[in-house]
């Protein structure tokens, strides 16, 4: 039987593929071979659910990066880098979450939250307001060019801007 977390992350997934309407029951059930009575038994509907995945995206993409690079103990910017930068559907999610929080004010309010604690703890690692402003930025911009910036690239710019690298 899936659990709660399972029909999370098939929603994290169908969300950076597809957007905020294609997750839908039906979607999810099919995706995981299940019945609507199992996604019944976890959530009380489609908005409990909703207000669920973005509970599990906030987790997922922020406060977890935030508990394994504190967890890291040595050049926590370092840490936080590699999990932003890491394969997996990062830049899809991050934009399939902001055109959701245009529409709906509860995706909206999660997503002022999660850019707020993203930039404060850049602030706190990096000690420099303007600085982790600058980091964040580059990398919200880089998911929203045609084609994304990711990996290499991504990591180039963030070095540069970082002054590691001229």
């Amino acid at each position: 039987m899936a659990g709660k977390r399972d029909w999370l992350d098939a929603g994290l997934v169908l969300l950076a593929e597809q957007g905020a309407p294609a997750v839908t029951i039906e979607r999810l059930t099919e995706r995981l071979g299940l019945s609507k009575g199992s996604f019944y038994h976890h959530f009380k509907g489609m908005g409990g659910y909703r207000t669920a995945l973005l509970e599990h995206f906030e987790t997922e993409r922020t406060t977890r990066f935030v508990e394994q690079a504190e967890g890291a103990g040595e050049d926590r910017l370092s840490v936080l880098l590699s999990l932003v930068l890491a394969p997996g559907p990062g830049p899809e999610l991050e934009i399939a979450v902001r055109a959701w929080a245009l529409q709906d004010a509860e995706a909206r309010a999660v997503q002022e939250r999660v850019d707020a604690t993203r930039v404060a703890y850049l602030t706190e690692i990096s000690g420099d307001a303007d600085l982790a402003q600058a980091l964040y930025l580059v990398v919200v911009g880089a998911a929203q060019v045609v084609p994304p910036l990711t990996g290499r690239g991504l990591k180039n710019v963030l070095e540069f801007v970082l002054g590691r690298r001229k």
